[in-house]
């Protein structure tokens, strides 16, 4: 026994060594420090002398130089405390020069009329549409956000797809949707629209919406409540007041 103790001595202490420098890392007030870097806002992870020598090499394998975590990118780009001004225009940085801001205004004032003015499609394929019509009526009345709908595809924005997608459907659900101009969203509404819901094992059902178009925004429920389907909404228009096209072009 004794032999076999000195022959994996090395493997075993290397572990061992391995599940502390683990801990530390991973532990909030062990050798690990965060520090908040006041130029970019971001935090930086700054590891400090471990102090740990491996037995079977005798060496230092310590890291003396600092490991930068990446970024995690916020939703929104900043987070903003309770009283906090918070500016209408998401396209702020530090050191934006004068083109950049004409640019991000340009884009302010084109986005404020596409999220104000979305007008969807009436595209409804299953109970879902009875939610949707509900959303429509005076009770939320989705006229109040610039949302009206139309029945032809040329002269909307988004296509909520309200209900279960079949294999039938599926084509002139594609030819409705290459027929709206740019740029163009989809809602996808309810279980199954989201993934084929109660009939996803179907022989005539699609499993999912997106498997025909891509889908921004997908609402759960079976089906959804109408509350679900105005809080969708919302999210889109957000989505689109954070479009950067004319900034996309000056860069490019």
């Amino acid at each position: 026994m004794n032999i076999l103790r000195d022959i994996f001595k090395p493997t075993l202490y290397s572990a061992r060594n391995h599940s502390n420098i683990f801990k530390s890392l991973s532990a909030p007030n062990g050798y690990g420090a965060v520090d908040k870097n006041k130029i970019t806002g971001q935090n930086v992870h700054q590891e400090k002398d471990f102090s740990v020598r491996y037995k079977s090499g005798g060496k230092s394998c310590a890291p003396k130089t600092a490991v930068k975590i990446p970024p995690v990118p916020i939703h929104g780009g900043k987070t903003y405390k309770v009283g906090e001004k918070r500016p209408y225009s998401p396209f702020h940085f530090p050191g934006q020069s004068k083109a950049e801001w004409v640019v991000a205004r340009m884009d302010d004032i084109l986005n404020w009329g596409r999220s104000r003015s979305m007008w969807p499609l009436t595209f409804g394929l299953a109970c879902c549409a009875l939610e949707m019509m509900h959303y429509a009526a005076s009770r939320y009345d989705m006229d109040r956000f610039g949302m009206v709908f139309r029945g032809t595809p040329r002269q909307t924005d988004v296509i909520i797809v309200a209900g279960t997608v079949t294999n039938k459907m599926a084509p002139v659900f594609r030819k409705t949707y290459d027929m709206m101009p740019e740029p163009r969203w989809v809602v996808s509404m309810g279980s199954c629209a989201n993934g084929g819901g109660y009939y996803h094992y179907t022989y005539s059902t699609v499993r999912g919406a997106d498997r025909i178009v891509p889908v921004d925004i997908y609402v759960p429920g079976c089906p959804p409540s109408a509350e679900a389907l105005l809080y969708a909404m919302l999210q889109l228009q957000k989505k689109a007041k954070r479009m950067r096209v004319i900034q996309a072009w000056y860069r490019h």
